[in-house]
């Protein structure tokens, strides 16, 4: 990385939501009719997802250059009667596509690569077979690979603990209108990331689909295909707000305002209690840097895949930040919390450890090399350092392709 010289200013070019285009790919999928998908993610993850539907029967056709995925829906019933699923760490294509699988007539087996088969699932199966759906981990492991032998989705009331991820609720109600009667899903556990459920229900309402605020989907409910925008992504926004809250500069976030979908667009919230100036319009938002920063103590429990951007510019700030209630990130594409700390010790940094988060002290880092462990958050966060301080390196930084193939170039055209 090569440090800034000036103020960052400039408008990025983001890619899609990750979180909005795999939801997309599934709710196209289950439609009767063809959806035209515009503005999405074409990432590994998105990847995944569109292959896998692709084994299972239903055509999906993505036109990279264009970032657009065509998908002709199989009406809520799955074409194949068979299929291996890979879907390598893509945690929204396992947890999407083990419900999914529910509406087959047949075998199936879901695995991943090795972080996958250490992530947990067991909450979602656990859920499925309260439907009387036959699915198991195949190791025992409450983990990937899982086999299931589908019958159909009878419907009914199920629990689900949603305190380890929001994507297990989120991958049932997709489903849900295409079970045999209506479903009822009962929510247990302190809840995560609960933006992204809302999102979830939020867009089953653009396709035409009833569900009520507590969870309950009349079924079997016709959905019909359609053409769907994908937002820009507000997760990936959240660096370049960060680059402009460091270098005192200024950026220009379009196709994201206050009516977002993503719950990530709040981290332009965090930067203006640091100190940023933010200003807000229908369909984008500015952040301005003020030269200064201020640590904060916030709870990022809505919006924890911008953590890792607030805790890579703290060391920046006059005061102490403390991260708080994200324990669940220690199962996510890695421990996120452990590899934040270890890396950002790694560059001098003073940090404190918690179950529940970090404490990051004001501190003056210096150059080194930050292992990513395979987490493109890892290497887009503490990319970020390296606008500020001399000699910071980035190992295998190709796992960004996972959600931003070309941040990087793009890093690079906005500060340089």
């Amino acid at each position: 990385m090569t440090p800034v010289s000036a103020p960052v200013v400039g408008e990025p070019r983001l890619p899609g939501s990750k979180s909005l285009t795999n939801r997309a790919l599934v709710l196209a999928a289950l439609a009767d009719g063809e959806s035209i998908i515009s503005g999405a993610l074409i990432s590994d993850d998105t990847r995944y997802m569109a292959q896998a539907l692709a084994a299972l029967g239903i055509e999906v056709h993505v036109d990279t250059a264009a970032c657009i995925i065509r998908a002709k829906g199989c009406a809520g019933r799955i074409p194949a009667h068979q299929a291996d699923l890979y879907v390598g760490n893509a945690g929204t294509a396992a947890r999407f596509l083990t419900p999914m699988l529910a509406l087959g007539r047949g075998r199936y087996r879901l695995d991943g690569n090795a972080r996958m088969r250490q992530r947990p699932i067991e909450p979602l199966l656990a859920a499925l077979r309260l439907f009387g759906v036959r699915v198991r981990s195949e190791h025992g492991t409450g983990c990937p690979p899982i086999v299931m032998e589908a019958d159909g989705l009878p419907g009914g009331r199920v629990v689900v603990d949603s305190s380890l991820s929001s994507q297990y609720l989120s991958g049932l109600l997709m489903v849900a209108p295409s079970a045999r009667s209506d479903v009822h899903i009962e929510v247990t556990g302190r809840a995560v990331s609960e933006p992204y459920a809302a999102m979830t229900a939020s867009m089953l309402r653009d396709w035409g689909l009833e569900v009520s605020g507590h969870y309950s989907v009349p079924a079997p409910q016709k959905r019909h295909g359609k053409q769907y925008r994908i937002e820009p992504d507000a997760s990936a926004a959240s660096y370049f707000m960060a680059c402009a809250a460091i270098t005192g500069g200024q950026v220009h976030i379009a196709g994201l305002g206050r009516g977002s979908l993503q719950g990530d667009i709040r981290f332009a919230d965090i930067l203006a209690e640091m100190g940023c100036r933010v200003e807000w319009t229908g369909s984008s938002v500015v952040v301005a840097g003020s030269g200064r920063l201020l640590g904060v103590d916030v709870d990022m429990n809505a919006v924890s895949d911008t953590a890792m951007t607030l805790a890579a510019i703290a060391p920046f700030a006059e005061t102490p930040t403390r991260i708080r209630n994200v324990a669940h990130m220690r199962a996510k594409e890695c421990d996120r919390i452990s590899a934040t700390a270890n890396e950002l010790r790694r560059l001098g940094v003073t940090v404190i450890e918690h179950d529940d988060g970090l404490t990051v002290m004001p501190s003056k880092p210096t150059g080194g090399i930050v292992e990513t462990y395979d987490d493109h958050r890892i290497a887009m966060s503490f990319a970020l350092i390296g606008l500020r301080v001399a000699g910071i390196g980035i190992r295998n930084p190709e796992c960004v392709a996972k959600t931003f193939p070309v941040y990087f170039e793009e890093l690079a055209r906005i500060t340089h």
